[in-house]
């Protein structure tokens, strides 16, 4: 059988994502920097287990591996390493990243990639599964989209790792995608999204869907927003924020995203995604991304979810819902 890496998985989602993987019958290796937590959850999962820094990554240490999937963050400490490890060894790079210089990265070292016969697929889990997915179905209904704007709702406490990020995130800047370009719009103002339940503000934010929109689309005008409620934004000291909810505080907070395009002769179009609880997609979604890539779903260099696996594939997990209006 043909072999899926998850790395980082001893952390909050690499477990879950293991333990799926496992139930699911793939054949599995985990990875990380942990030797003493992974020869724990190696021994609990019977499967075999490997010990590395992202700067450290080997052919020996891919030997018999074909997709790799990136579940450490922030994940602008250790895609770069990964990626270029994958390169070298010849072997599929996906990860679970919302973080934008990720995604330019990837877009950086596709052509690279793409001469080495490796495929660079980040965004396999929430985000970007369901706002890639919505955004070309939402495209779909108008002629000759121009623009498109993306709202993230999200509810309930961050993870610890998921905290990290959205600080990667906002370090990076404010930024649209103007003209086909990504342009800084440091005076970028916040807008009003329809999750379902009535206008809601929402704050313009720099996610991966501003690259991801642009290949899978080809929608030359792009801004991203996000709604935090309750005490999903993070502050303080993210070292003391918990690692996770457990199953019973993720069925509380469904996630919703809103996308929104225009056309060339102003017909808009808006659709929503609702899914189950974003830390209970991604490990799901991750899975299911590389067990169709294992399949022979794949194209060397860089790709984004719609336009590899297509634009239901979001629908595909189960719970998930959209509504066209």
């Amino acid at each position: 059988m043909m072999a899926l890496m998850i790395y980082g998985a001893t952390g909050y989602m690499g477990r879950m994502a293991a333990e799926y993987a496992v139930a699911q019958g793939l054949e599995v290796v985990i990875a990380g920097r942990d030797h003493d937590k992974l020869r724990v959850l190696a021994a609990g999962l019977d499967v075999p287990y490997r010990v590395f820094t992202p700067d450290g990554l080997s052919a020996e240490l891919l030997d018999g591996v074909d997709v790799l999937v990136n579940f450490a963050g922030p994940f602008a400490h250790t895609a770069d390493a990964l990626m270029r490890g994958c390169i070298k060894v010849g072997v599929d790079y996906l990860d679970i990243t919302a973080e934008i210089n990720v995604y330019r990265l990837a877009e950086r070292l596709g052509t690279e990639a793409a001469k080495s016969g490796v495929m660079l697929l980040p965004g396999v889990g929430w985000d970007v599964v369901p706002t890639d997915c919505l955004a070309v179905h939402v495209a779909r209904r108008v002629r000759n989209p121009q623009s498109l704007s993306i709202a993230l709702q999200v509810a309930g406490s961050m993870s610890r790792g998921s905290a990290r990020s959205v600080s990667e995130i906002i370090d990076a800047g404010l930024l649209a995608r103007i003209d086909g370009q990504l342009v800084a719009t440091p005076d970028a103002q916040a807008r009003h999204f329809d999750f379902g339940d009535g206008p809601t503000l929402c704050t313009p934010l720099s996610f991966g869907d501003l690259v991801t929109g642009w290949h899978s689309t080809g929608i030359p005008n792009i801004s991203m927003f996000v709604h935090f409620s309750g005490d999903a934004l993070p502050e303080g000291d993210l070292a003391q924020r918990p690692e996770g909810r457990n199953a019973q505080e993720r069925e509380v907070h469904r996630a919703r995203a809103v996308a929104e395009v225009t056309g060339s002769d102003g017909q808009v179009a808006r659709s929503v995604i609702e899914t189950v609880n974003g830390y209970t997609y991604t490990p799901i979604a991750a899975v299911e991304a590389a067990r169709q890539v294992l399949n022979g779903e794949r194209r060397p260099g860089f790709e984004t979810p719609a336009k590899l696996l297509g634009f239901g594939f979001a629908e595909r997990i189960a719970g998930t819902t959209i509504l066209d209006s």
